[in-house]
């Protein structure tokens, strides 16, 4: 991999250094000058920005020539996914780069570096297990879930370098092969080093290097043999345990010959888990992936000791060709990977310049081919039912708002508000309001509501508030009213939202979401305090609202209190005011990590050395 470090390092430079002519920019364009720029794009490889209205770098791409790909969304037709990225494109920036490679690389950074809501973002938050064998002077079998790199990089933590196996496919069966291990290898089992000889070495399991002297040839030859096991060799192990067994019970040791039958029954039971096999010990991922009108689909089978070990599944919106987000997926999946395969098998690629940064292999016939066709299938599967799915969803919501609008009398319903109000006596009373287009949460229309000049807990004055408020502000911008208010609340704080769209002159149906005293959705309840009877898929869609306005509210009440929290705490100390209490929190998290901070901490967040210092000692 020594070629692909030169093309990040040469990367690195050109997109640090604005200035040079391979740099390419612009501040915002009006919608004229777009097209007098889109005329001077160069024949050549390199990778681009688009832009919002806002700033915003909304999608990031590669071309083997900026000239044709930039072009080519401001030409011809394309899907309505495109379709919407491209209405919100205003600006593009664009960077050269020398080859395609190097703008598949360029890609790849400024992916990870602005995060664009058009391209395939891999949050992958799975931590997998892996065994561990420690290389200390007298190494132990571990199952962590943090490989040497990321351990180095983690602060205050100790690391733990070793070799590593796996990845696991899940915690369960890690331990399980962790557990195996240190009953057939005699490797230390203490944290710490005891004084005297445990159990372990009195059955064997342990060389007890608590009073004896180990080479370290021995556990050269230990770590050998544990390496030869995981890789699949297991035969010998097997042969040696079956004579150990054999010799037990002809001393008539029968306890003895029991737990090497208890051994091979555990060995039997792993090896059965990985049912399919591939020809070789190559540690190998096998992936696959189809892509739908909306969602990418991929599926990667690993291969750990010529068996399949486990699985994982990816479902990813994307906003390009379907290749083009697969081989991205890769990129964002491998590159600067601790555990890079020793091959990666996908299918047939129109672009193969990813294999010059990977480890790629496209299988041409046999085996391999055959599990790269099986991982196809499994992604387009998981695909189809995706699709299913939402289109059960989508009919089963149509219905329910069709029942909903029925019932509050309604021609049609689409857009749904709820609000909630969220207090503690009467501190820190907020609302919270979620938006539902078409049985969908709208996140970016949700709004909070710090509510005011209340000093007694009210909530049907609250609701007043924050509908009054909600609503006057869309009567000033002259944007669309919703079909349909609910309030999470009995008769009074329908009564309150009800007030505040007469005194706007709105007349918008208010209903209340009730619960039981389970603190479950039970009903609706209108304004002439009629509750209505919801059947199950009416029920379902209510509930989720209901549930969804509840988390958003209470959620903004804990941070409007962690807040007003720390300012008490923080409001008595000389030097830090406003600015500086927000500064702090934002930058430590929480009043505890700033009570921890030292001196330097505090300076490094923002402070004078001198207020720095006051800080630290009025906590001390």
């Amino acid at each position: 991999m020594a070629q692909d470090n030169s093309h990040n390092n040469h990367i690195h430079s050109v997109t640090h250094e604005p200035q040079t002519a391979a740099y390419h920019t612009a501040r915002l364009l009006t919608a004229g000058a777009l097209g007098a720029k889109i005329a001077l794009l160069p024949d050549t490889p390199g990778a681009y920005l688009m832009r919002n209205q806002a700033g915003r770098v909304i999608y990031v791409g590669k071309a083997k020539s900026l000239k044709h790909r930039v072009r080519s969304y401001f030409t011809g037709s394309h899907d309505a996914k495109t379709e919407k990225m491209i209405s919100e494109i205003v600006d593009f920036e664009y960077i050269l780069t020398h080859s395609e490679v190097e703008a598949l690389v360029l890609e790849y950074n400024l992916i990870k570096k602005y995060q664009p809501p058009y391209n395939i973002l891999l949050r992958d938050g799975k931590s997998y297990p892996y065994i561990l064998v420690t290389n200390e002077p007298n190494p132990r079998i571990l199952v962590t879930r943090q490989i040497e790199g990321q351990m180095a990089a983690a602060k205050n933590r100790r690391k733990k370098a070793g070799k590593y196996f796996g990845p696991y496919p899940s915690a369960t069966s890690a331990r399980e092969a962790a557990a195996l291990l240190n009953r057939l290898f005699p490797l230390r089992k203490c944290r710490q080093m005891p004084k005297k000889t445990c159990l372990y070495a009195h059955i064997d399991q342990c060389l007890a290097p608590c009073v004896n002297t180990i080479p370290p040839e021995t556990y050269e030859t230990l770590i050998e043999k544990i390496t030869a096991f995981l890789r699949g060799h297991q035969k010998d192990v097997v042969r040696q345990l079956e004579h150990k067994m054999a010799a037990a019970a002809e001393a008539m040791e029968f306890e003895i010959a029991a737990s090497y039958r208890d051994l091979l029954e555990a060995l039997r039971i792993i090896r059965e888990k990985q049912t399919v096999t591939s020809t070789d010990d190559t540690i190998r991922d096998i992936i696959g992936y189809a892509g739908g009108d909306e969602a990418l689909s991929v599926q990667i089978f690993y291969f750990r000791s010529g068996k399949l070990s486990s699985r994982d599944s990816f479902l990813l919106p994307y906003y390009s060709d379907a290749e083009d987000a697969f081989i991205s997926f890769l990129l964002q999946r491998y590159t600067d990977s601790n555990t890079l395969p020793e091959e990666i098998c996908v299918p047939q690629l129109g672009a193969t310049t990813i294999c010059e940064l990977l480890p790629i292999v496209i299988p041409k016939r046999g085996r391999l081919k055959e599990l790269v066709r099986l991982a196809n299938e499994n992604a387009q599967n998981q695909l189809d039912q995706k699709i299913s799915l939402a289109k059960e969803r989508l009919t089963a919501a149509k219905q329910a708002q069709e029942e909903l609008a029925q019932l509050v009398g309604l021609s049609s319903l689409h857009v749904i508000e709820s609000f909630d109000i969220s207090n503690f006596r009467a501190a820190q009373m907020v609302c919270g309001m979620v938006q539902f287009a078409d049985g969908k949460p709208v996140r970016t229309n949700y709004r909070k509501f710090a509510i005011k000049d209340l000093d007694h807990p009210d909530d049907r004055a609250c609701i007043k508030q924050a509908v009054t408020r909600r609503y006057r502000r869309l009567l000033d911008e002259d944007k669309p009213f919703p079909d349909l208010i609910l309030i999470d609340g009995g008769l009074s704080q329908v009564r309150g939202a009800e007030e505040a769209l007469e005194t706007l002159n709105l007349a918008i149906p208010v209903a209340g979401m009730i619960k039981d005293d389970r603190h479950r959705t039970r009903t609706l309840v209108t304004t002439q305090d009629r509750e209505l009877d919801l059947s199950p898929g009416l029920f379902h869609l209510i509930e989720q609202i209901q549930e969804e306005t509840h988390r958003f509210a209470i959620t903004f009440h804990r941070q409007k209190r962690q807040h007003e929290f720390l300012a008490s705490e923080l409001n008595d100390i000389p030097g830090i005011g406003r600015k500086r209490r927000l500064l702090l929190l934002k930058h430590f998290g929480s009043l505890d990590n700033i009570k921890k901070a030292s001196c330097a901490d505090l300076q490094g967040a923002g402070l004078p050395q001198n207020i720095a210092r006051d800080l630290m000692e009025h906590f001390r």
